[in-house]
């Protein structure tokens, strides 16, 4: 048995049951680009949270892309408002994160965060309730504390499918992301991507925005 064959086998033995998340399996048979697109978002905010020691992600879903912050990050907690989603995060049995439900929008976490990152969350949140959710995100940070936003474009909502569409009900432009943020924080840089590449091209032919923000 070549080296090769060894690796799969030990691979096949330790993770017999290894699945996609719910989320990738449906990206991945009905368009797989999109999967690679959300691989790329996680990327990125690693990056951003390498080295960082108390990090919470705010609607984590099934939380299979999670593993890519937990790589770079001492601790990662993960939460989310339905309870379905912790159900299919336990069948992903190589993620060992603390995960639990909760509703930022409602009230602040129990515990403070050097970081809290969401990707593709804020778009759902209704314009009645966003101002709360972020209240209470900012609240939940410690001291010098930092919060990273991924989120479509307004520009990018006439190229969504309709389900997409329906799902959206907040979403912004680059210049109106950045005057959200800088209401509750001192310091704010917003990127723009396309696929997988963060660019700094004209900002109405943004597909993508990432909002960093600092206490």
């Amino acid at each position: 048995m070549n080296i090769n064959k060894k690796i799969y086998k030990n691979i096949l033995s330790k993770y017999p049951d290894l699945i996609l998340g719910k989320h990738l399996s449906e990206a991945w048979m009905n368009d797989p680009k999109h999967l690679l697109f959300s691989l790329s978002r996680y990327k990125f905010v690693s990056k951003l949270l390498e080295g960082y020691k108390k990090v919470l992600e705010v609607g984590a879903g099934d939380g299979f892309l999670s593993r890519i912050i937990d790589q770079n990050v001492n601790r990662l907690d993960l939460c989310d408002i339905e309870i379905a989603n912790i159900e299919y995060f336990k069948k992903i049995k190589f993620n060992k994160n603390k995960y639990f439900i909760h509703d930022f929008s409602k009230k602040i976490s129990y515990e403070k965060y050097d970081a809290i990152y969401s990707i593709d969350v804020i778009e759902h949140i209704s314009p009645k309730k966003v101002n709360k959710f972020m209240k209470n995100q900012v609240k939940s940070l410690s001291n010098n504390g930092t919060l990273i936003i991924g989120t479509p474009s307004r520009e990018s909502q006439r190229y969504s499918s309709k389900y997409s569409k329906m799902g959206h009900v907040n979403v912004y432009t680059k210049s109106e992301l950045k005057k959200f943020c800088y209401k509750y924080f001192n310091n704010v840089f917003v990127f723009s991507m396309n696929d997988e590449i963060i660019h700094t091209g004209y900002d109405k032919m943004s597909h993508y925005l990432f909002a960093l923000c600092i206490k």
